[in-house]
């Protein structure tokens, strides 16, 4: 009940004054806990000790040992324990990719990806700034049909902003025969649909689909990209050979000499998975020539080759590969694997005046490198035996019935069927041994192996990889349930492209590293984890082990992740004022921090 009082007893007006009731803070809260920490006299330190790990929505707790060692003598010259840390914790982000888990490593994921991709086509990082002059392409391959899905197609745009499309789409499926497939489901629609629609992506008939057929493509589209970029190099060698440029000969690192095509192929691809679950690739090709003494140098290729040649030599082998799966119980022939009829190879130019430039092309294909299965409406971890019947429908849904393919053809076929699956006998069977209880679960039985173990033995089985030269090729269709069979890396590049992610890590790693030390100059006495008395002649040596995952409370989670927004609009301010003076896009800006 609130109080009565006069807040100032002297006034002659009642209800203002300083006597009110004080707001009770309660620590369950998130702003209770937020309350509680900031008022600590540490406060500032532990915001400080979380720095690194600020805005990430799960950090990994780890506790142990550091110790700061000699590296000539072995001498240990200063030994820190996390007991003495804020927390009794060192906090590192989760590093995760996704932006529906972890929306802040997701942003330092995709501007590295940005980094990454556009450094193949323009230099720096490490990358020559001579492939610039390189003929490269902007390519996108999509997935076949497997049955008609709702969809939204624009034949001409006359918008100005593709981003703020507001274009008339036509007719999702129009025919003048509107009649009904062999399910009794309609096989029309006649609806516009708008770019939110929910139905966008989903089958007109789920009987009529070929749910197998997508997740087996998905699975082996990994190796169709890989007899794709063989079949692109193939066709430019023999081009090479019919315009008379010669083989280079190479020294291998076992001294041996062989003869190489003069050109190759040097690609950088994402993965994306539309809305009705089959996945496209979207990719960037570079060609680069052979160097004869140093096989790893990035050189421009031979004078005569151009852009239109690199397209040709996609398109002829989009059109060109094709191939059976491994035969499977269900189908012992196989499904074909190709590529779709909508096959799109662009020209990049790196002077900004084309239709396709390297900064959109990068910041479009960084995008898609922290999405997942969302476009789908399904986000879930793992999928294992305790966990599949809540998301896999042979009757369900699109999404459903996908997952459920996953787990019925990626099923074991070379071991025995698990116990609780096998046929049981009705009559009494004498061969039962007297009753006996398994010593590692507990479980009482009269069977000569324990039901409980074995068909734990046998889940576990049925998700671990399997080799493809020995095993099931379609056993990891249960271990990618979850991403709807699709197993590879979202995001892939040739080893030659560009620098790698490590390399970008270690980089910002370094950066903060003399950051602080410039601080702990400010601040004598002062030392961190990352910190290193002198790079050459001191080393860190952590006895580190996992303590946890996420925050302790939501208040600290709230407090980290309003300090890490209040430094990103910091820095989304000063990259606006750089470009202003600059006169550039400050969006190219933000992806390039």
């Amino acid at each position: 009940m609130a109080s009565t009082l006069d807040l100032t007893p002297r006034a002659s007006a009642r209800g203002v004054g300083s006597n009110a009731d004080t707001t009770p803070v309660y620590d369950y809260t998130a702003a209770g806990s937020a309350f509680i920490r900031s008022t600590r006299p540490d406060y500032f330190g532990w915001l400080e000790h979380v720095r690194a790990a600020a805005g990430c929505t799960r950090p990994i707790r780890l506790a142990g040992q550091l110790l700061t060692v000699e590296q000539s003598t072995g001498r240990v010259l200063d030994a820190r324990h996390t007991d003495r840390m804020p927390d009794a914790a060192i906090y590192t982000a989760c590093g995760n990719r996704r932006a529906t888990v972890c929306p802040s490593c997701a942003h330092t994921y995709q501007r590295d990806a940005f980094q990454l991709l556009r450094a193949g086509l323009v230099g720096g990082k490490g990358v020559p700034e001579t492939v610039a002059q390189h003929p490269a392409v902007f390519a996108t391959f999509t997935a076949p049909s497997f049955g008609t899905v709702h969809s939204r197609v624009i034949r001409k745009h006359t918008c100005g902003n593709r981003r703020r499309c507001d274009c008339r789409a036509e007719p999702c499926h129009a025919r003048r025969d509107a009649g009904l497939c062999e399910h009794g489901q309609p096989a029309v629609c006649w609806a516009r649909h708008e770019p939110g629609d929910a139905v966008l992506g989903q089958p007109l008939c789920l009987d009529c689909y070929d749910h197998d057929h997508q997740v087996v493509f998905n699975l082996f589209s990994g190796e169709l990209w890989h007899r794709t970029k063989q079949a692109a190099e193939r066709w430019l060698a023999k081009l090479a050979r019919r315009r008379g440029v010669p083989r280079v000969e190479v020294v291998t690192a076992s001294g041996t000499i062989r003869k190489v095509p003069p050109v190759r192929l040097s690609p950088g691809k994402v993965a994306e998975l539309q809305a009705r679950g089959a996945v496209h690739f979207h990719a960037i090709a570079r060609l680069d020539g052979i160097h004869p003494t140093d096989p790893a140098a990035v050189i421009p290729p031979p004078p005569g080759f151009t852009t239109t040649d690199l397209v040709d030599a996609l398109r002829h082998a989009a059109a060109q590969i094709a191939f059976h799966t491994p035969p499977h119980p269900d189908r012992p022939e196989g499904w074909p694997i190709s590529w779709g009829e909508q096959v799109d190879v662009r020209p990049i130019t790196t002077d900004g005046a084309g239709e396709v430039t390297d900064g959109m092309v990068a910041g479009y294909l960084a995008k898609y490198a922290t999405k997942s299965t969302e476009a789908t409406g399904h986000t879930s971890t793992r999928l294992t035996a305790d966990s599949i019947g809540d998301y896999a429908d042979p009757d369900g849904d699109h999404t459903a019935r996908l997952i459920d393919a996953c787990w019925r053809i990626g099923r074991p076929t070379h071991t025995p069927v698990p116990l609780a699956e096998r046929p049981r006998d009705p009559r009494p069977r004498p061969g039962f041994i007297p009753a006996w209880e398994c010593p590692d679960c507990g479980t009482h039985t009269r069977y000569a192996a324990c039901p409980v173990c074995v068909a734990e033995r046998q889940a576990a089985l049925d998700t671990e990889p399997a080799k493809p030269a020995t095993g099931n090729p379609y056993a990891r269709l249960r271990r990618w349930a979850h991403m709807l069979g699709f197993g590879g890396h979202f995001l892939t590049k040739g080893r030659r492209y560009s620098v790698t992610f490590q390399l970008l890590r270690d980089t910002r790693v370094s950066y903060r590293r003399h950051e602080h030390h410039d601080q702990a100059d400010e601040h004598p006495g002062t030392l961190r984890a990352v910190d290193h008395h002198d790079d050459d002649t001191t080393l860190i040596v952590g006895t580190l082990t996992f303590a946890g995952v996420g925050w302790h409370t939501t208040g600290d989670a709230l407090l980290a992740a309003t300090a890490a927004a209040m430094a990103r609009e910091r820095n989304s301010a000063g990259r606006e004022e750089l470009a202003h003076e600059s006169g550039t896009n400050p969006d190219g800006l933000v992806l390039a921090a």
